[in-house]
């Protein structure tokens, strides 16, 4: 059996950067999106796949916010962030959000391969030489904390509220009712500490909308 991927990048010659490596690990079946909407789909129509690779700067995804909308998704895939953005606070973050991997965009075609195969074996995979240090930041190292407390499907109830959807659009996406997903939104007010679902939508897009400025 190969094993199924979903690469989200929307740069095209990057993308096919990692459809090489990913070509030599064998028989592959390789899905690939442009932006997040399309990266989103892939995830929910494949059932099977094995790993996403996740560009953490693409239209439609704001910074950290868009792994944690797909492994609300399907918690179980592993994802592997993919990003220019390669300092220890970034990929460090990445990781406690529960990334399984993290691999710079300036890493050889080798060192992506080993990295990906790293990842299906069920290990972690940080680039090499990276000192991760700890979260200096308190505020952050509470929301992370937070974040990690909420079910999966909160966590994608969370994404959903970030993308600015109403309560009945997400019941009807997710084929719950209306009261459900109400006691959905007010559980996760409850775990991250705020008012209303605006505080939960800018407390989120702190994690880093621009990995740069967070890292700051």
């Amino acid at each position: 059996m190969g094993y199924t991927f979903v690469i989200a990048d929307d740069h095209p010659l990057f993308r096919g950067a990692l459809r090489e490596a990913l070509a030599g690990i064998g028989d592959a079946a390789i899905h690939e999106a442009g932006d997040f909407e399309s990266a989103k789909a892939l995830v929910l129509a494949n059932e099977d796949v094995d790993l996403v690779l996740l560009d953490l700067s693409m239209p439609g995804a704001s910074g950290l916010s868009g792994l944690i909308s797909l492994r609300g998704i399907h918690p179980a895939v592993p994802m592997m962030v993919v990003s220019a953005h390669d300092d220890p606070v970034t990929i460090r973050r990445a990781l406690n959000l529960g990334a399984s991997g993290f691999i710079s965009k300036s890493a050889s075609m080798e060192a992506i391969r080993n990295a990906v195969q790293s990842v299906l074996a069920g290990d972690i995979a940080a680039p090499a030489g990276v000192d991760l240090g700890v979260e200096r930041d308190p505020e952050i190292s509470d929301l992370i904390k937070r974040l990690q407390a909420l079910t999966p499907q909160q966590t994608r109830v969370l994404g959903m509220l970030a993308e600015g959807l109403l309560n009945k659009q997400i019941a009807y996406e997710l084929g719950v009712s209306e009261a459900t997903i109400k006691a959905h939104v007010s559980a996760i007010l409850q775990k991250l500490g705020v008012d209303s679902r605006t505080q939960a939508v800018i407390l989120l897009s702190k994690i880093g909308s621009d990995p740069v400025q967070a890292a700051g």
